[in-house]
């Protein structure tokens, strides 16, 4: 193995490729050309014994011109409407191009809600895997049809870096119409680029802005940093680089922008928690509680809670906050807002005696429940 490349990027024997909208459309509609070209450089890799899972942006930038919609709409109506004329024609190109490559596409859209309870992301989960099993090329996007704001990903960035971790990735590469992150605005003289991030000591001189073309994508530099930093948390080291070089990102070559790995791989459930759930209240804990919770990372227990906001059900993710109100972590709770209020503050016996052994258990179990603090 040469040493001018990427070690992790070379031996990577399964791979998630991120591309969005600016790279794959033109004038509001899908470029054949450049799609053309992507997926060359894809089956090649594919063909040299890879396994690559690609997640595309696009079909809301496809779907504009045809309905005759100027610029990108702000209401979810409209956006929902050009994803479901722009979703047919995108994963339409994709078949085409991948089949004149020899290689059968597998469509797979997702919602947040699909993959925030247990038995919806397994189902994401055994999906691609076997959808790669058998050798077909799977291709991911946000279910922007159905999704709302409120359970909406919100960015495909974000989504890469849940599905690098969901098929158990050795590397997550984001391509752009930008060559990496830049110190600065890359279109103002000056601007460098930042060849390799090992840590939040290397950003913390980064000035992140939307850089890259104003358009019809919903990310900008901050949400693909934000990417990078889930991915390689969970173990996933990323390579962010213009599509115009995904050839040369995914050979290992230093073009573009290298985020080393920072953490180990997490429980997947708890990645989804952290980083794909919109929580649907809050629970007020009492400083007891946060030094069981986040020093011990022992469950919340009734007794501990202080105060019930927002509405929710059972089943439902929660941000649990300090007596100061920071967030200290997120959980999936075991009781709705409308039954809590009757039980915060008592004892799990006590719970038990007054209204039956059912309720002789946790608020949140630890293994419903994800850091968003660091332990003091």
């Amino acid at each position: 193995m040469s040493r001018s490349l990427r070690p992790d990027v070379v031996a990577a024997r399964r791979v998630v490729v991120k591309v969005g909208s600016s790279s794959l459309t033109s004038g509001g509609r899908i470029d054949d050309a450049l799609v053309s070209s992507l997926v060359e450089v894809l089956a090649r890799r594919r063909q040299s014994g890879v396994e690559l899972v690609l997640v595309s942006s696009g079909a809301i930038a496809a779907g504009l011109a045809p309905l005759g919609v100027r610029g990108k709409p702000r209401d979810l109506a409209t956006l929902q409407a050009a994803a479901s004329v722009g979703q047919g024609a995108l994963i339409h190109r994709y078949t085409e191009a991948f089949a004149g490559q020899g290689l059968v596409v597998g469509q797979v859209l997702l919602t947040a809600e699909d993959v925030v309870r247990r038995s919806h992301y397994r189902n994401a989960q055994r999906t691609l895997y076997r959808l790669l099993e058998m050798g077909a090329f799977p291709v991911v996007n946000e279910n922007d049809t159905v999704a709302t704001d409120e359970i909406r990903f919100g960015d495909n960035d974000r989504l890469a870096a849940l599905v690098a971790h969901l098929v158990h990735a050795d590397l997550l590469v984001l391509l752009s119409d930008v060559d990496g992150l830049y110190d600065g605005d890359p279109r103002r003289p000056g601007a460098r680029l930042v060849p390799d991030v090992r840590g939040e000591d290397d950003l913390a001189q980064v000035r992140l802005g939307r850089s890259g073309r104003a358009g019809v994508g919903t990310g900008g530099m901050q949400t693909k940093v934000d990417a990078a930093r889930i991915a390689t948390a969970a173990g996933v080291p990323v390579v962010l680089a213009a599509a115009t070089q995904a050839d040369a990102a995914l050979d290992g070559r230093h073009v573009g922008t290298h985020f080393a790995v920072t953490g180990r791989r997490v429980p997947t459930r708890l990645l989804w928690l952290a980083h794909a759930t919109t929580p649907r209240g809050r629970l007020a804990l009492d400083a007891g509680a946060v030094s069981a919770v986040v020093g011990r990372r022992a469950s919340l227990l009734p007794a501990g809670v202080v105060s019930v906001s927002g509405q929710f059900d059972a089943g439902d993710p929660v941000d649990l906050v300090d007596p100061s109100e920071s967030v200290v972590a997120r959980g999936i709770t075991a009781f709705g807002s409308e039954e809590l209020p009757d039980l915060i503050g008592r004892s799990t016996r006590e719970l038990a005696r007054r209204f039956g052994s059912a309720y002789e258990r946790e608020v949140v179990h630890r293994d419903d429940l994800v850091l968003l603090a660091t332990p003091r």
